[in-house]
Order: structure tokens, then C-alpha cells, then sequence
């Protein structure tokens, strides 16, 4: 078998930190409040640490966002970072500041320095330039085409090379748009971004001396101008396998368990099935798990060259997909699956479970919904407060063996 590079999931939280070791991820990386691009993430230390203690457990690696961009004053608080990286024990810190890369090795020499695609790394001299600051893994920019990896590859050969495979783009240098802090005050680089390439635009005309204000019309592709489609390199997956990168990142630590889950299910049993013969790999049957995320279409930015209109998702920001996350099973019994809510669930719904390990798919027709706190049936249950339903273990039949805690499962819409 061919040997693959890593696959690298976001652990936003502590559910998602289990989604991923499940699904079968071989690193996470998660950061911390206050000191990494997700500021809002809604993960604590504690929890943190308990993913780290899992995903070691499991073999997995976990690095550690610290990607901000620090200013002076800061500095003075980092003795507090070094005491929380002491205790959490990450395996690499992500960082991006010269100046917290220095910090990092003046504190922490021990720990590998991998430089996050904040520092939009574009070239072999970039990616030499941070190997001599200490880096031992370079996160190129989304920027970067695959001609241009394979150019930076053939020059570097003895350092890692980590490139996104899928998830959001950013309608500015990766994360650091200033759009956000200076419309709304919320800084991009702080994990708090407004995401303003996603609202809907109007261009109005003023005239100062008249006070006139007059509406210019747009056209049906002119209201969501800065509306990038998310990334998505599975069609082009077996050529980026060929090039030999070290780690393959899929965006999204605000995400949920499901957009985990589906994700890196689609890439491990992609790549599993490129190792086991890459002379006639075909990615589209993997696509599958990703054309039912919510997405905003998909694109494969600048992979062969300059982005094309097509990257764009002018009419609307809303999701192109034609299924919702309907839940996650959160126990399993003799006789029963205790399953979580995600959106409503109605009699009559077909649900597909997601296995990990596997491509096969378990699909069933709810006959009822049973409501799990007093067993009583209903036509419909709607979602939140931690509103679960059970399914017996009959409506299933021997596939239940093969569903565990944070298995998740989709519904058409």
C-alpha cells in the first residue's frame, strides 16, 4: 500500500475532538479561547486536555492553535500560555507571529513549531525562511496552485508540507481581514470575524450636493460579491496523494460533530481506498458524504491556476444542500439506540448512519418517533434541549451492531 499523508480534523469541541478519532482522523487541532484564530470556540481547557488524553490514547496527535497575531502588551501575559501548553502537552504548536514563533522557542524548545497558513506561505524561499527559524512543518496558503506545491515540494524536501483539502475560503489573505474589525470591531485574526463576505450587498448611488440617494439595480448575480464557495479537493484527490504532502487539513472548528464526521469519513475512505490501488482510484462514489453537508457549493479555488466565476456563489449564502444533520446516537442498548436531534425529526423520515471505518451507509424509515424520555410515540420532535428519540434495535436489524456513541446520521430535507 501507498504510504498517505495525515489527515488532520478540527476539534472545536470535545464532542468533535471523539467525531474525529471515531471517523478515523490521524491529528486534530484545536486552540484555546483568547489565543488562537477561534476565539469563540466552544471548547475549555479542561476539555482540551481530555481530548488530548483520548487522542493520545488512540495513537492520534494534537497540535494546538496559537496563531494570533500578538501585540506588545500581550506579551507580558503569555507566562499564563506557557503554564496551559505545560499542562495540555500538545504535540506541535501552530503558530504564525515571528515574534510568538521566538517566544515559542525561547519557552518551549521542546515542542515542534508548525507555521499556520495565517503567514500565507506562497514559496520554497518562505517555506526555507521559516524551516531556518526553527518550523518543522510549513501550512501553505490556499493561495498556493499544484503546480506551485509540487515546485515548493521538489525544493524542500526534508520538512513537512500541509495543505487544506476542504472547508471555508476566506475573501481575504487566510484570516486576516480587516473588513470585519473595521465595519463591525469584531477582529478576524481573533476568531471573532463578522463574516462580511457572506452578507447581501446593495451598491447605492449618492449624490452629496443633492442629498439624492439612488439604488443601482444588479443583476441576479450581483448581490453576494465576496461569497466564496467552499474548498473541496476530492475530485482532484488521487493528483493531490501523487505530490506527496505530509498533511491534509480539513477547515472547521466552529463546526459541528456531523460536518466532522461526514468529512472525514469521505477523505479516510478515499484515501484508505487510493493506498490500496491508486492506478484506478475514482473519487466521485466519496463525494457522497459531502454533497449532504450544508455547504455553500463547492470549488477547487486555485488548485490548477487563477479562480474562475464559478468559485463564486453570487445568488445566495444560504446551503446548496438537499439534507440536514438529524443526529447522533449518544447510547446503545440491548434492545435500543438512544439518538440526539439535530433538526426535527418527523414519522416517515429516512435516515442514513454514517459507519466509521467503512463506505457502506445504514438507512432506515422511522415508522415512529419515541420520545426517549417517556417512550411514548408522536408524529414529530423537533430539536434542541437535548431532545432524543429512541430507535429500536429491530427497526435496524444486525447493522445496529456497527452504531456506537457519536455515530451520526442525515435526513432529506
Amino acid at each position: 500500500m501507498k504510504k498517505l499523508p495525515e489527515l488532520l480534523a478540527p476539534g472545536g469541541t470535545l464532542d468533535a475532538f471523539k467525531t474525529a478519532i471515531l471517523y478515523g482522523a490521524d491529528a486534530i487541532y484545536a486552540g484555546l479561547p483568547g489565543f488562537s484564530m477561534r476565539a469563540r470556540a466552544k471548547i475549555t481547557t479542561e476539555e482540551v486536555k481530555t481530548g488530548i488524553d483520548l487522542a493520545h490514547a488512540a495513537g492520534k496527535k494534537v497540535y494546538l492553535a496559537f496563531n494570533l497575531f500578538a501585540h506588545d502588551g500581550e506579551y507580558a501575559n503569555l507566562g499564563r500560555v506557557s503554564e496551559v501548553i505545560n499542562y495540555l502537552k500538545p504535540d506541535a504548536l501552530i503558530v504564525a507571529d515571528p515574534g510568538v514563533v521566538m517566544w515559542v522557542r525561547e519557552n518551549h524548545p521542546d515542542i515542534p513549531i508548525h507555521i499556520s497558513t495565517q503567514a500565507n506561505i506562497c514559496s520554497a524561499r518562505s517555506v526555507k525562511f521559516w524551516q531556518n527559524a526553527g518550523a518543522s512543518l510549513c501550512v501553505l496558503a490556499r493561495e498556493v496552485t499544484h503546480a506551485d506545491f509540487k515546485t515548493i515540494r521538489a525544493a524542500c524536501p526534508d520538512i513537512k508540507l500541509e495543505i487544506f483539502v476542504h472547508g471555508a475560503m476566506c475573501m481575504a489573505y487566510s484570516g486576516r481581514c480587516l473588513l470585519s474589525n473595521f465595519i463591525t470591531g469584531r477582529p478576524a485574526n481573533r476568531g471573532a470575524c463578522a463574516q462580511l463576505c457572506r452578507w447581501n450587498y446593495d451598491v447605492i448611488l449618492r449624490e452629496h450636493d443633492t442629498g439624492i440617494e439612488m439604488p443601482i439595480d444588479e443583476d441576479e448575480h450581483g448581490a453576494y460579491i465576496l461569497n466564496s464557495k467552499d474548498l473541496c479537493l476530492m475530485p482532484r484527490l488521487g493528483e493531490v496523494l501523487e505530490s506527496h504532502p505530509d498533511s491534509l487539513k480539513i477547515e472547521g472548528r466552529n463546526r459541528s460533530e456531523y460536518y466532522v464526521a461526514s468529512v472525514v469519513h469521505a477523505y479516510r475512505t478515499a484515501m484508505d481506498a487510493y493506498a490500496r490501488d491508486s492506478e484506478h482510484f475514482d473519487p466521485a462514489p466519496f463525494m457522497d458524504d459531502l454533497n449532504k453537508l450544508e455547504t455553500r457549493g463547492y470549488t477547487t479555488a486555485f488548485f490548477d491556476g487563477p479562480v474562475t466565476p464559478d468559485a463564486h456563489n453570487y445568488q445566495s449564502a444560504r446551503s446548496t444542500s438537499d439534507y440536514h444533520a438529524a443526529g447522533v446516537v449518544t447510547a446503545v442498548d440491548n434492545d435500543k439506540i438512544t439518538f440526539e436531534l439535530r433538526n426535527e425529526i418527523r414519522a416517515g423520515d429516512e435516515i442514513s448512519f454514517l459507519v466509521p471505518g467503512s463506505a457502506e451507509k445504514i438507512t432506515i424509515n422511522l415508522p415512529q418517533i419515541i420520545n426517549a424520555k417517556n417512550g411514548e410515540a408522536q408524529p414529530k420532535m423537533s430539536a434542541g434541549q437535548g431532545n432524543s428519540i429512541v430507535i429500536p434495535r429491530v427497526w435496524i436489524g444486525a447493522a445496529a451492531d456497527k452504531l456506537v456513541p457519536l455515530v451520526v446520521a442525515y435526513k432529506h430535507k
